[in-house]
């Protein structure tokens, strides 16, 4: 979904490591869902650019600690991420709004919305505050998610909205 997945990893790894500084490389992969390598190139990377500083606590036990540089870093990215997502929400909503006029004006009242997760429930809202009804099945043109794009399908045809 981001536009910048680095940034995204950073902020990440950044949260993690305030919350609980004696984190292993490992603990932070399971929590990220990538591998050990990763964690390891992204926190070299961090520490060489001065945002998170690395002490030994006991022969094998290191303590990842974030520096003013860090929390600096870790606000801005904060706030891209927030921007980023209000970006994608506001795109979403007009994207389903010129589907639902289309719906309109070709005389329906009803959608279905086909698939899942916060874009297909943001379609959802979107559609109901546009007054049109959700409906499970029958001949209702259907809003079809698919990750970011919503595609208006018709009958034995698609448009993407």
């Amino acid at each position: 979904m981001s536009t910048f997945p680095d940034n995204d990893r950073d902020l990440t790894l950044l949260e993690q490591i305030a919350q609980n500084p004696d984190s292993t490389q490992a603990s932070l992969a399971v929590q990220l869902g990538v591998a050990v390598g990763t964690i390891n190139w992204h926190l070299k990377r961090l520490i060489e650019k001065g945002y998170v500083k690395v002490r030994r606590i006991e022969r094998r036990k290191l303590r990842y600690i974030i520096t003013p540089e860090g929390m600096a870093l870790r606000a801005r990215l904060t706030v891209d991420y927030i921007q980023n997502s209000f970006r994608l929400y506001r795109d979403i909503r007009e994207r389903t709004r010129k589907a639902t006029q289309k719906i309109r004006d070709a005389g329906y009242s009803t959608v279905r919305i086909l698939g899942e997760g916060d874009v297909a429930d943001v379609v959802r809202l979107t559609c109901l505050e546009q007054g049109l009804t959700i409906v499970p099945d029958g001949n209702a043109p259907a809003l079809r998610v698919v990750e970011l794009k919503i595609h208006l399908e018709w009958e034995g045809s698609t448009t993407h909205a």
